[in-house]
């Protein structure tokens, strides 16, 4: 089965240089077991520079194995506010697993010669719960900041989350205006 992975560019991502064009991505919207993660990280938009976008997470890496009930997998950098709720939740014995994000990364496409949005949650709510590895939940956080971009002050975080049981869609492009939507979730009932 084809999966999509992508190791994205941290430092384009905080650092948006026009005459690069590699991929970058970004978690905009975060709610990890009951607690909003905060989008306090301002990076420009790869399809339009002049415009901000405000982040949760500056993706450093993205898989998902594409099949309607394979977690998606998310490494990326985080701020020291969201570090602290991160390791607050790592620590505790979590009631709630749910998440609920929304995510954009995106590539160079050198025909159209632009960024495009490569995979993304069409800017609506994905719904899932953390993923298990044996009795550990998939979520951690670094103690350390960070040397790869220091500043803004940012930590490594990384997580993977499974569908809930309704049929959502994510969003994929091979090249700009080259888009697919696959189905995430199953529907139950």
């Amino acid at each position: 089965m084809p999966q999509y992975r992508r190791v994205l560019d941290i430092y384009q991502g905080y650092n948006y240089k026009k005459d690069k064009q590699t991929p970058v991505g970004f978690i905009t919207k975060m709610k990890l077991a009951g607690t909003d993660l905060t989008a306090d990280q301002t990076c420009k938009d790869p399809t339009n520079p002049k415009n901000d976008l405000k982040v949760v997470a500056v993706l450093s890496d993205v898989l998902w194995e594409t099949g309607v009930t394979d977690a998606v997998y998310f490494s990326g950098q985080i701020s020291v506010i969201n570090r602290q709720n991160v390791a607050s939740l790592v620590i505790n014995d979590l009631t709630s697993v749910e998440v609920v994000y929304q995510f954009s990364v995106y590539d160079y496409d050198p025909v159209a010669k632009k960024y495009f949005l490569a995979f993304h949650s069409n800017a609506t709510d994905m719904n899932g719960i953390l993923e298990k590895r044996g009795d550990e939940l998939n979520v951690t956080v670094a103690d350390d900041a960070s040397t790869e971009v220091q500043s803004p002050i940012n930590y490594a975080f990384q997580t993977g989350v499974k569908p809930q049981p309704s049929a959502q869609t994510l969003h994929i492009a091979t090249a700009d205006q080259k888009p697919v939507a696959k189905s995430w979730g199953l529907a139950v009932g």
